[in-house]
């Protein structure tokens, strides 16, 4: 090669690549798209989300609670029949206590329904208590019905248990939902710090959004559950058609919670055995959905249900519950054997030395 032609190439350099531009366009974005994206689910979700504070023991025993005094998760004004909502009660002088998670690869949540007549009907008892306990560990579900009628301790700590006995489900009325939890953890040696809440309507508008859930209806119940329906429409308004027939058949929102409500025509442990068919068969509907029709649920069900949980443990929680749902087992406590009765008022007396050693083999194994 000649000097000449050296030294032309040299005075005439290679243009530069524009890929790297390109690319730092495309990265930012796809960035942008991503920060948007989730910005939009965060606004989604504001009306889902509500901060109940986790505070550890040692925090929760110097507490000043002398001008506590109580509230709720929101506004309480919007009447049902105008599609409002009960609000989360929460009550400031009784927090979550932290404890801690017993084992990295199982997550406890409580998902609960609220006996409430009316929006501002916030201090009310609950109707449906139940644990999902999901076990990353080998994809496993557990759906544990707590009877609402067992007789307990009320308190946020051992150390602060009532004296007298009351059933569970009047431990949201006295202390909303942090007392109930704490009295659930203590009681029963669990280690539940998220929730998941649900009122009547808002569990009915739930069950609509995904095309009603598919039951099998005894035709003895059906007319027990058009009276539940009937007690629904006194208070919602609600438009839905009686059952007429039993058979496996698709119910809307408010068929399916008035026929979970069914207690005496058997009994409140097959009422609690409802309540799981009914949740089970939601969280069947939705993971037969495509991943479009999931996102497009997570959107119409803002502010539909009541959570301490951020939009992002939301979806990863829904997402393991769709993966353990061929995998999953459903148990009641406590269990047949373990409590005597007590009349007037009607509770089960419990032996917790014993209920809580089982409940806590059957989450986390012998």
């Amino acid at each position: 090669m000649s000097k000449h032609d050296h030294g032309s190439e040299g005075n005439n350099p290679r243009k530069k690549s524009k890929a790297p531009k390109y690319f730092v366009r495309f990265l930012a974005a796809v960035l942008g798209l991503a920060v948007g994206f989730s910005l939009y689910w965060f606004y989604i979700f504001g009306g889902t989300y509500v901060a109940v504070p986790v505070v550890n023991q040692e925090d929760y025993s110097t507490m000043d609670i002398a001008e506590s005094g109580s509230t709720t998760g929101g506004d309480v004004t919007s009447s049902w029949s105008n599609g409002g909502h009960t609000r989360l009660y929460y009550d400031p002088s009784h927090p979550i206590i932290e404890v801690k998670q017993k084992d990295p690869d199982i997550e406890n949540i409580l998902v609960f329904g609220i006996d409430s007549r009316g929006t501002d009907d916030y201090a009310c008892r609950t109707d449906c208590m139940m644990i999902l306990s999901i076990n990353k560990r080998n994809n496993s579900l557990k759906i544990i019905s707590l009877m609402r009628d067992t007789a307990v301790l009320i308190g946020d700590t051992p150390d602060t248990l009532g004296t007298n006995l009351n059933k569970l489900n009047s431990a949201y009325h006295y202390g909303g939902v942090g007392e109930m939890i704490n009295t659930i953890n203590v009681i029963f040696g669990l280690d539940i710090q998220r929730f998941v809440m649900f009122d009547f309507g808002s569990a009915a508008e739930m069950i609509d959004l995904v095309g009603g859930v598919d039951i099998e209806v005894k035709p003895e119940e059906i007319s027990y559950a058009n009276k539940y329906l009937d007690e629904m429409y006194a208070l919602d308004g609600n438009t839905s058609p009686h059952l007429t027939r039993g058979g496996l058949q698709t119910l809307d929102g408010h068929q399916a919670v008035a026929w979970s409500r069914i207690r005496y025509l058997d009994s409140d442990f097959v009422r609690a055995s409802r309540q799981r068919t009914v949740a089970t068969a939601l969280m069947t509907k939705v993971n037969g959905m495509s991943y479009a029709r999931k996102l497009q649920l997570l959107n119409d069900s803002a502010g539909v249900f009541e959570t301490n949980m951020r939009t992002a443990d939301i979806m990863r929680v829904a997402m393991s519950c769709f993966e353990c749902l061929d995998n999953r087992e459903e148990y009641r406590f406590p269990e047949d054997g373990t409590y005597t009765i007590q009349n007037n008022p009607w509770m089960m007396i419990v032996d917790f030395d014993q209920q809580k050693q089982r409940i806590n083999d059957y989450i986390w194994g012998e």
